[in-house]
């Protein structure tokens, strides 16, 4: 059976336009993730350098040292939103798995941002966001978990990893594999960036929610 020349050329495009898709949708969501809120929003707001007090980290809790209230919480929101947004663009706009790829770009985004020297935060805010766009059950276990740990302890790394953790089983059981995979690999990412926490809160010197930056 002969081929027309043009439906060769035809379905090669189309095998390989998904993958165009995703490659684009992985690196729109680097370039929003790899927007550094924090380091911005602490500039703007003449609260210098942020990576120079407490932890050094760009995210949310470590504003809050600053004893900024309204700006840690501009951080949490703006560090979420520049996932769930792409996520959204995707879902609506391309389809397919594009807005999985989208999610992988913007934590990998905040983990390493292009503008600091790929010395990003540890994507807790971020990885809400993701969670929010793909999966609102493991959002709102992840946050529950959190908050509830968060509060009882005052210890916000205590608090994300045992929400990562058990939010990456969850969906081990409740989310299709390609979503499970991913949460679990990004469960994973967020653990291991708080490596320093985890040997604080072992040795005792971990800092408490709200405590300010010496």
């Amino acid at each position: 059976m002969a081929y027309d020349v043009q439906d060769l050329w035809l379905a090669a495009a189309f095998g390989i336009l998904p993958w165009i898709v995703n490659a684009l949708s992985f690196l729109g969501g680097y370039v929003l993730g790899a927007i550094p809120f924090g380091y911005v929003f602490g500039r703007w707001a003449g609260a210098g350098d942020i990576r120079a007090i407490g932890s050094g980290n760009i995210g949310a809790t470590n504003v809050l040292r600053t004893g900024r209230r309204g700006l840690a919480l501009l951080t949490l929101i703006a560090d979420a939103c520049k996932a769930l947004l792409p996520i959204l663009f995707c879902r609506y706009y391309l389809g397919g798995v594009s807005p999985i790829w989208a999610a992988a770009g913007a934590f990998t985004g905040h983990l390493f941002p292009v503008w600091l020297g790929f010395r990003g935060g540890k994507g807790v805010a971020t990885y809400i966001g993701i969670l929010a766009g793909l999966f609102p059950a493991a959002a709102a276990l992840f946050c529950a978990i959190w908050l509830s740990v968060a509060y009882l302890s005052r210890y916000s790394s205590l608090a994300a990893l045992l929400a990562a953790s058990a939010t990456a089983l969850f969906v081990i059981f409740a989310a299709p594999y390609q979503l499970a995979g991913l949460i679990v690999i990004l469960s994973a990412a967020l653990i291991l960036k708080h490596h320093k926490n985890i040997r604080n809160l072992i040795a005792g010197h971990e800092s408490k929610i709200g405590q300010r930056a010496s």
